[in-house]
């Protein structure tokens, strides 16, 4: 069980500063290291104008936008290479739906498979894309660590514009131009932008990129010369508030510009393929919130490359519905979702199977089999990370002699300054995260990873490894309201380092308890409020429960209060984290 800890008030002086603002949401403002009126109006009221930072600050853009423009007054074949997760993907239908946008045809999208391409840029690939006439490439959400197969583009002519976010290792590929804005030479203001957000960054300053003169001697910027109104990228946020989301990076500055507005434009998306998703999982589009993003929509956009295909997800995002089949894609979708479900259930029963058998848990969980299927052992890792809040490290086999694996960490390590603390020779290839990452280990390194990675882990784990979680507020039953919802909204999209709020409610008495969903996984507690009015607290996959909830005892929880629109109306109810 976790530790948690009543955070005090707001000091005196910050209540003064804020004094605008309802007193408890002083206290959330702080807790986010708000402390003026200034950056509290900036946080509640983010804007798309005034928030968001210039795209060529960012190294190397002008350089990249010249180039592009380059290519499309030459009709050069240009190719759009992306990842094939929930990053690349949308970060690839950006850059297709802006060629579309101003009527370029010579373009075309690339997406690796997962299981016989591997992550990133592979040579075989570029080969092949050079042979169809691909003189440009710009990557989505890859190509940062992929020193060789760029050499092997250059060697054939062809440019590459790297579009990463990942953290850059010591050897940067020799391409034309890279725009990542964690690179030591770039002073962008916002080091943590998604895949898809840094493609979009390209989307605005090619917009704004000189084009050609007009008869009269002025300059004509792309957007103008292909007759594209001021300000239509903005249909393009959808996309960048899903990886913005799904890819946890932080939620405050311009990425929470790009959640909020993202959230805004996917309740008004003219995209029928994603309509037709949130109606297939029941998600009404006038309510989608951060939690459909993450829970709903991301794991599918997921499924088409660790079940099946990539492009089927890239299809259902850029389609325009012409040929009439955004239903059917969606259909296959959810098909894979429910699949990769099943076989991910699976691997996680043989894991914690292992791990009973074992008379002591290391500090890092380190397992494998030829066969798991890499591409879900990601998932599978966040299950165990959970269950055991210590790194993980899983490893299988899906064609080919070499082994892959995912690792998530608990935060006690930097996982890319772990792996890079193990000896050379052990993983083949390796990146991610601070916090996830994948690799590949050769088959005969595999019995002593184990060993390696333990050994890794005690050099680079961080001094301080406390669990304590801070708690907001304590409140009780009658004081859970819609007035305190709306007050808590202000707060949202949720997500790293703008969490939902923590609330104890200590000696509730417990009404009724039941069980629900197919396999009666899940648990609802029914409290009631001063008033007599039911309060539902709901916990999923009983997650926080660590023993049986009796009708008629009193309990501690801790939770976070939600809006539920399951039902023919709007409910207000808990989120249980834990029971106390």
């Amino acid at each position: 069980m976790k530790s948690y800890l009543v955070r005090p008030s707001a000091p005196k002086e910050i209540h003064e500063n804020l004094v605008s603002y309802p007193e408890l949401l002083r206290d959330f403002l702080f807790f986010r290291g708000i402390e003026t009126s200034e950056s509290a109006e900036r946080f509640l009221s983010p804007s798309y104008d005034d928030h968001t930072h210039d795209p060529f600050l960012i190294a190397g853009m002008e350089k990249a936008a010249e180039r592009v423009v380059k290519g499309i007054k030459n009709n050069e074949k240009i190719t759009i290479y992306s990842d094939y997760d929930h990053d690349g993907i949308p970060g690839g239908v950006i850059l297709h739906d802006f060629f579309k946008k101003i009527g370029y045809k010579n373009f075309s999208n690339y997406i690796p498979h997962r299981y016989t391409e591997g992550y990133g840029l592979n040579a075989e690939a570029i080969e092949s894309l050079h042979s169809e006439g691909t003189t440009l490439m710009i990557t989505v959400d890859c190509g940062i660590n992929d020193v060789l197969p760029v050499q092997r583009a250059n060697e054939l002519g062809v440019d590459v514009i790297v579009t990463d976010h990942h953290l850059t290792q010591e050897t940067l590929p020799p391409a034309y131009v890279i725009l990542n804005s964690k690179q030591d030479h770039c002073d962008y203001p916002n080091d943590m932008l998604c895949g898809a957000a840094v493609a979009f960054k390209l989307v605005q300053a090619l917009f704004r990129f000189p084009y050609e003169k007009t008869s009269d001697g002025k300059q004509e910027t792309l957007g103008e010369h292909f007759g594209v109104s001021d300000g239509w990228e903005k249909w393009l946020l959808d996309l960048v508030g899903i990886s913005t989301i799904a890819d946890m990076v932080p939620l405050v500055g311009e990425n929470r510009v790009f959640a909020r507005y993202g959230l805004t434009v996917l309740k008004k998306t003219r995209r029928p393929g994603l309509q037709k998703l949130l109606s297939k999982v029941n998600i009404r589009q006038n309510n989608i919130t951060e939690d459909d993003i993450g829970f709903m929509i991301a794991p599918r956009i997921n499924a088409a490359s660790r079940m099946g295909d990539p492009r089927l997800a890239f299809d259902l995002l850029s389609s325009n519905d012409e040929d009439g089949k955004s239903g059917a894609l969606a259909f296959q979708l959810e098909k894979l979702n429910n699949a990769r479900k099943g076989v991910v259930a699976s691997m996680v029963k043989e894991m914690r199977h292992t791990l009973s058998e074992r008379e002591k848990i290391s500090d890092v969980v380190v397992m494998g089999r030829p066969s798991w299927r890499p591409g879900l052992l990601g998932l599978a890792a966040n299950n165990i990370l959970e269950e055991h809040n210590r790194p993980v490290f899983l490893w299988g086999r899906e064609g080919g002699e070499t082994l892959k694996g995912s690792c998530r960490s608990d935060g006690s390590v930097n996982l890319l300054e772990l792996m890079q603390a193990v000896p050379k020779g052990v993983f083949g290839e390796f990146g991610g995260h601070s916090v996830s990452g994948g690799f590949s280990i050769h088959p005969e390194k595999v019995h002593h990873l184990e060993d390696y990675i333990i050994e890794a882990y005690q050099k680079t784990k961080k001094k301080s490894e406390s669990k304590q979680i801070l708690i907001d507020k304590k409140i009780k039953m009658s004081e859970i309201d819609w007035p305190l919802w709306d007050m808590i909204s202000l707060l949202a999209p949720f997500g790293v380092q703008n969490p939902k709020p923590l609330f104890l409610l200590e000696d509730e008495t417990v009404k009724s308890v039941r069980k629900f969903g197919k396999k009666e996984e899940h648990t609802e507690i029914i409290f009631e409020k001063g008033n007599g009015a039911p309060l539902k607290a709901i916990s999923f996959f009983d997650s926080g429960l660590n023993r049986k909830i009796k009708e008629g005892e009193k309990i501690t929880l801790v939770a976070n209060l939600e809006k539920s629109f399951f039902g023919y109306r709007p409910e207000l109810r808990l989120r249980i984290v834990e029971i106390l």
